[in-house]
């Protein structure tokens, strides 16, 4: 053997200590092999994944960056170089190192597949699924990536091609908690309760201690009213990991006595410093909400402040841009007119949508419960289609593209959205979709639906926003309702965008106000009903006896008869919410 060549059993007995777990060892006997081969990119690469299994992720990233110069077209190294920038939070930097490995090594599937990983984490969905496609069409057999290209589908709302996804992995794999799991909240979001429901007992039935399907169950129980079976579920999954998600969600449901060993046990878990951020939101909301109904006011604010703070800096909101979205949005409805744009829907969709828009918590599930308690009408609830095929028209706007609002983009969004409206679980025709945000999209709403239906809720600003303040929302689009100054500033775009609207398209949107409707229920229902187009049913004057799925915050309330003077509730709080307050004197 050349001395200059590397021993290979030595190397091997280097990988063997590695592998068997004494990496220590592996260290010393590299160290050793340095000595006479002190550049050797195969060394450098095992002394890397070393370093990396003993945490000191600095130096494993010196290492493969030592091996990659050594030999640049090692995709090995490359490969793990992106690993570990990816744990170290170096996610732009790891993006780029699983791109070198592609282009070294095309059929590199696993670079594939973690780089859709961190995209994903990134939030760039289309590109995440791209690149699991890309994994797959390589190996197939890689189930991690089947279920994460799910997941991604799901999240951009393509349930159909999730649902394939998640089925192909069941016809294999026919216990996999993780889909069945999945499988079940997308069978809720669709509106098919019984199958969701079904989903998570079999996900249940294979493994009795997967909490978050105990907290789904009582997600969806809480979601049908059905206070006593939801708490029973969130229960059972604090008992089996302290599941913070189902400590918030009993906060609203739980009348809780001041010694309740609960409180205590969701203050000692906040204590742990290794609990992650999202958990600790969650905690301190949940004993924000049973303070306030103990009406420790102190209390309350403490963690309730202390809940948003975490918030606000986990989401980096920035007014700012929404500043610039809504410019946006503006200078494309300038530029494109309504008589230009409104031919473009040429054909009448099966099922006919009613949009009701506004400030979250100014009254639109309350307006969607009644709607919904019509004979001819479904509520769809908050769905994020719209959200999903408009947002990449803003974001090309505002990289340059400013023609991007073409007759073939808004034919598009008409046949996407009907499509979705077509896979909900329903017979009835006219249907509601009450995502309060979609007052930001109105122009593309009466491009795509001419003839559309906008119920525009309005509430008093100050109760709205302190609403806003003290709801959790599992959507970042609501980024603004952590901070005051966030609040005032995002409602005065509110403010400004419905006026725009308003001024666009003169008597086409429905200005109800919440207020209104809770003192004068029966006169301001009729008048709803008729700008619906929909015959008198006095069942809406009984919205709160529908016992459909209700899927927001509001889930609770919508099931009371309608309640005067809850948008006075603000006042109580006066000395903790001033600055609040007073922000919002002009409105």
């Amino acid at each position: 053997m050349d001395k200059n060549e590397l021993p290979v059993k030595k190397v091997d007995l280097v990988i063997e200590l590695y592998s068997n777990g004494k990496v220590s060892e592996a260290l010393d006997a590299i160290e050793l092999l340095f000595r006479d081969h002190p550049n050797e990119s195969l060394l450098l690469n095992i002394r890397g994944a070393c370093y990396a299994a003993l945490g000191q992720l600095e130096d494993s990233v010196q290492s493969y960056q030592d091996a990659l110069a050594i030999k640049p077209d090692y995709s090995d190294a490359s490969y793990n170089l992106g690993n570990v920038l990816k744990d170290l939070g170096h996610l732009e930097d790891a993006i780029k190192s699983y791109k070198r490995t592609i282009a070294i090594e095309p059929q590199y599937h696993a670079a594939q597949h973690n780089l859709g990983v961190t995209l994903q984490e990134l939030g760039l969905f289309d590109d995440a699924a791209e690149q699991y496609e890309k994994a797959l069409n390589i190996n197939p057999d890689n189930i991690e990536a089947r279920i994460n290209l799910g997941y991604v589908y799901q999240t951009l709302g393509q349930l159909e091609d999730a649902i394939e996804q998640y089925d192909s992995i069941l016809s294999i794999h026919p216990e996999n908690v993780e889909v069945l799991n999945n499988l079940g909240i997308i069978y809720r979001d669709l509106g098919h309760t019984d199958d969701a429901i079904s989903y998570y007992k079999k996900a249940l039935k294979v493994d009795p201690g997967y909490a978050g399907a105990y907290y789904n169950l009582g997600f969806i129980y809480q979601d049908l009213g059905q206070v006593e079976e939801s708490i029973e579920q969130y229960e059972k999954a604090i008992s089996i990991s302290d599941h913070a998600w189902s400590y918030h969600n009993l906060s609203y449901l739980k009348q809780f006595k001041a010694n309740d060993p609960q409180i205590a046990k969701m203050q000692s878990l906040l204590s742990n410093s290794k609990l992650s951020n999202l958990d600790r939101i969650h905690l301190s909301l949940a004993l924000a909400k049973v303070h306030e109904k103990l009406g420790n006011q102190v209390e309350f604010f403490q963690f309730l402040n202390q809940g948003n703070s975490l918030r606000k800096k986990e989401l980096n909101y920035s007014l700012e841009q929404s500043k610039e979205i809504h410019s946006a949005i503006k200078k494309i409805f300038t530029s494109f007119t309504p008589s230009t744009i409104k031919s473009t829907s040429k054909q009448q969709p099966k099922k006919q949508p009613i949009f009701i828009v506004g400030m979250p918590r100014s009254g639109t599930s309350l307006v969607e419960q009644i709607l919904d308690s019509h004979s001819k009408v479904y509520g769809a609830g908050e769905l994020n289609t719209l959200t999903r095929l408009v947002n990449p028209i803003i974001k090309n706007y505002l990289a340059g593209d400013i023609k991007n609002l073409t007759e073939t983009t808004l034919l598009f969004i008409h046949q996407e959205y009907t499509d979705m409206l077509s896979r909900l679980s329903t017979s009835k025709t006219i249907i509601t979709d009450k995502l309060p945000l979609n007052f930001q999209y109105i122009g593309f709403i009466l491009s795509v639906f001419p003839d559309a239906k906008i119920i525009h809720l309005k509430r008093d600003a100050r109760a709205t926003c302190w609403s806003n303040y003290k709801h959790f929302f599992t959507d970042t689009e609501n980024g603004y309702s952590h901070d005051f100054e966030d609040l005032v500033g995002f409602y005065s775009l509110y403010c400004e965008q419905m006026d725009f609207w308003h001024d666009l398209y003169p008597n086409k949107i429905y200005d109800l106000c919440y207020e209104d409707l809770t003192n004068d229920q029966e006169n301001e229902t009729r008048k709803l009903l008729k700008y619906c187009d929909l015959d008198w049913d006095k069942n809406c004057l009984n919205f709160h006896q529908n016992q459909r799925q209700v899927k927001t915050p509001s889930t609770l309330q919508v099931r009371q008869k309608i309640y005067k003077g809850s948008s006075d509730a603000w006042k109580e709080h006066w000395a903790h919410i001033q600055p609040l307050i007073n922000g919002l004197k002009s409105y």
